[in-house]
């Protein structure tokens, strides 16, 4: 349980995330996980690396248990600096991150998703925020990278979640595969890229994120801001507080209108 990172071929690492049962990570875990993320940039060798998850989903979000049976916001302070620790690991690796979604990706599983260099997921995932539902604010900044804005906002407002093939047909999404052929298709596209001149990888990342027309940092940090003053309200413990008891306002819809499962964020 936790973050590991494996070496399966020459010029790929595999870092992948695992905190059962639904990959919602505690303070701890996003840290954890941008370090990882930071580690396997440096290391020269490695030319690409794969963003993986086991279990149910690719990412739930934050542990909103952990911070409600936490005094004080010093658990909501550590998720939100941990959010933004991971999210930046991803986008400043200095290699090519090639993000493996299955199940849902929700939350900080956007984040995650939103900030790689490209996605490859499987037939049953889903992508959405369900941060109005949770109380929270954050990560519309990423859900932008996935979607047209005004989908974006439709999503948001609602906490409807799209599909892999839905984002497929918007661009986002490289390739949908079975569940089962999920690994090897993102080993396989992080292989190809892989293959090209390391040094050149690192410049082409730079120069590609230099070229960016929103700074992901800066406008996420605005967001987060409006998460802050939504707890300075009142607003957000009422919603977490309902999650946790498994009551109204705990669970996000689907494009389809069907209630998803898994996500605690903040």
């Amino acid at each position: 349980m936790g973050v590991s990172t494996s070496a399966p071929e020459a010029g790929v690492a595999v870092v992948t995330v695992d905190f059962p049962p639904v990959n919602a990570l505690p303070v701890r875990g996003w840290y954890e996980l941008a370090d990882a993320l930071r580690a396997a940039g440096a290391d020269p060798g490695v030319r690409c690396v794969v963003l993986a998850a086991e279990g149910r989903g690719f990412n739930a979000g934050v542990d909103i248990k952990e911070m409600q049976r936490t005094e004080g916001h010093q658990a909501l302070i550590g998720a939100n600096h941990g959010c933004h620790a991971a999210f930046a690991a991803v986008y400043d690796c200095p290699v090519p991150v090639v993000a493996a979604v299955h199940g849902f990706c929700l939350g900080g599983g956007i984040g995650l998703a939103g900030n790689a260099d490209a996605i490859v997921a499987a037939g049953d995932a889903t992508f959405g925020l369900p941060e109005l539902d949770r109380g929270a604010l954050g990560a519309a900044t990423h859900l932008a990278r996935l979607v047209p804005q005004h989908l974006m906002r439709a999503l948001y407002y609602t906490s409807r979640t799209a599909t892999a093939e839905e984002l497929h047909r918007h661009g986002s999404v490289w390739r949908v595969v079975p569940r089962a052929a999920l690994r090897e298709a993102a080993l396989e596209l992080a292989r190809e890229i892989a293959a090209k001149d390391g040094a050149l990888l690192r410049l082409a990342k730079a120069a590609i994120n230099g070229i960016d027309p929103v700074d992901v940092h800066r406008s996420y940090r605005y967001e987060q801001g409006f998460t802050f003053e939504a707890n300075l309200a009142g607003l957000s413990d009422q919603h977490r507080d309902a999650f946790v008891s498994g009551g109204a306002g705990s669970g996000s819809r689907s494009g389809g209108g069907s209630r998803s499962g898994g996500g605690e964020r903040r």
